[in-house]
């Protein structure tokens, strides 16, 4: 049973005489920083000289200096850079400045799993991982609330790194909606799963599939971009908020039987196949072989992808779509 914890397990005191250093300031850097100094501690913020998110920081009320300074001065190092920079990050202006007693912190185990960056064996290596955008942890957090986390340990050289963690946790505000135990393994591997199979992957490429095959069959784009990209967010709130059986009780009987009768037919046996296929690549590194490989030769073909789908039809009659939406814009 995973064990979960919340905020009278977690001791903010722990970090009170201590340093914490957040590197990077964008979706998950900023809220970090803003709800560690809110609770009450002590945070600077590195970035990079010219960095646009420096005035920000700053603007923000927050000590900014650069990353190697950040590191050098603090005690509890959150490495909040995107995955495919952190390695340079870290061996270039943080590794120098990892000495005894201090900890390293990640918000994702993607380097530390794959063997990317390797802390000395003197430092304790943990993660806080927000199940969430950094805009909700936020404001999740202004409002008394929290975002689920999760918490590891890969390097225990203290033998309190758990309880930092969690008190880093709990400065994030995610102890009040608790915090589940886990491994730089499990992590890793489930969130790398998930995002490609269902949440990123999975999801957008169903929709357009759906979309397509509505247009084809002469439907008016409108009408389909309605049907198989709006609607989703109306149910996956239903599911959210009360699992499968809440979403069926929400819906027609109509729609519920085509759920029961030809779901199965679109997300078949063969489709686990693909995914167990696609775990297996994680699971074995071959994923993050790729996407290293990908970046260090300049990500040519990631940019191309990123593009190829932004012209996708069903992009531009959602902003036709949207726009006639006055709510969404008068939300952004």
């Amino acid at each position: 049973m995973a064990r979960i914890f919340y905020d009278e397990d977690a001791d903010l005191g722990l970090l009170q005489d201590r340093r914490i250093g957040v590197i990077g300031y964008g979706s998950q850097g900023h809220a970090h920083a803003l709800n560690l100094q809110d609770s009450g501690l002590t945070v600077a913020v590195g970035l990079y000289p010219g960095s646009p998110s420096w005035e920000k920081a700053q603007g923000d009320g927050l000590t900014v200096g650069s990353v190697a300074d950040v590191a050098r001065d603090s005690d509890v190092l959150m490495m909040l850079v995107p995955d495919q920079v952190q390695r340079q990050v870290y061996e270039d202006h943080v590794a120098p400045h990892m000495a005894e007693g201090k900890t390293l912190m990640f918000a994702h185990g993607f380097n530390v799993h794959f063997n990317q960056i390797d802390a000395p064996a003197d430092v304790d290596v943990s993660m806080i991982a927000p199940k969430g955008p950094g805009h909700l942890v936020r404001r999740e957090y202004l409002s008394g609330l929290g975002v689920p986390a999760l918490v590891a340990i890969h390097q225990d050289a203290s033998e309190s790194a758990l309880q930092l963690a969690l008190a880093y946790g709990k400065g994030i505000g995610s102890a009040r909606a608790g915090i589940l135990q886990t491994t730089f393994l499990e992590e890793t591997e489930t969130d790398l799963f998930g995002e490609q199979v269902i949440l990123c992957g999975g999801l957008t490429s169903l929709i357009k599939a759906a979309y397509e095959t509505l247009v084809e069959a002469g439907y008016q784009p409108e009408s389909a971009y309605f049907e198989t990209f709006h609607e989703v967010k109306l149910i996956v709130d239903l599911l959210y908020e009360g699992g499968m059986e809440y979403m069926r009780y929400s819906i027609s009987d109509t729609a519920e039987y085509g759920d029961y009768t030809r779901g199965p037919r679109v997300i078949d046996a063969s489709v686990k196949d693909r995914m167990r296929a696609i775990l297996d690549e994680i699971r074995s590194g071959q994923f993050a072989s790729e996407w290293i490989a990908e970046n260090q030769a300049g990500r040519a073909r990631f940019l191309a992808l990123r593009r190829l789908n932004a012209e996708h039809p069903i992009e531009e009659v959602g902003k036709e779509v949207r726009a006639m939406m006055k709510w969404l814009g008068e939300q952004k």
